[in-house]
């Protein structure tokens, strides 16, 4: 049973506005990740500090559980308002988030039996496409909060890791798009012309 959790706490700082809901093809952005995404979740939830702004949103709108606590308490929230045993967390501004890919995480973590499944990029850990086991890691992440952690991968040695390869990743996703988020009007612009393309 797959809890999907859309997060839209971010400052937009970069892009001058909120990005969640800035169009995107005509439409707010978020609007296409949850509908990406929909089709695969048993529970669809939304996190922002702003739920009044997000009211056109058909599902439940949940506030930082843990207010400042920055990413880490994004994912904390997260993770700790699903009400199924596993979770995948997406950023409202990946306009090309993935449902084939946390459908091939799920098989992974039931497969090996693991707490995260997780890209590793050149940029680093991806930890808001990717999909994480409740139970596990719920009580973990806020012991790292109640430490002042503030990374939000502080906690990962922790638990059963599992990093997706590139190469895994190419299959997961062939478009190799889903990490894409979008920070900067120019990026906004660029990501709506790739849309466009066909498929």
């Amino acid at each position: 049973m797959l809890t999907i959790v859309i997060q839209a706490g971010g400052q937009s700082s970069r892009m001058g506005e909120d990005k969640a809901l800035k169009p995107f093809l005509g439409r707010p952005l978020i609007q296409r990740v949850i509908e990406r995404l929909a089709p695969i979740a048993d529970e669809l939830i939304v996190t922002t500090n702003r739920p009044a702004e997000y009211g056109f949103i058909k599902h439940r709108l949940i506030p930082d559980l843990r207010p400042g606590r920055g990413a880490l308490g994004g994912l904390y929230t997260a993770i700790a308002s699903a009400s199924h045993p596993f979770v995948a967390v997406a950023a409202c501004d990946m306009p090309f988030a993935s449902k084939d890919y946390f459908e091939s995480a799920y098989r992974l973590m039931v497969k090996e039996e693991t707490d995260v499944v997780i890209s590793k990029t050149d940029q680093g850990y991806e930890p808001f496409h990717a999909l994480y086991r409740r139970e596990t890691c719920l009580p973990i992440i806020e012991a790292a909060i109640d430490a002042d952690q503030w990374k939000v991968i502080a906690w990962f040695p922790q638990v059963r890791l599992r990093v997706v390869s590139p190469d895994e990743s190419e299959i997961f996703d062939p478009s190799g798009l889903c990490f894409w988020n979008l920070n900067t009007p120019e990026e906004f612009t660029q990501a709506e012309r790739q849309a466009r393309l066909p498929r």
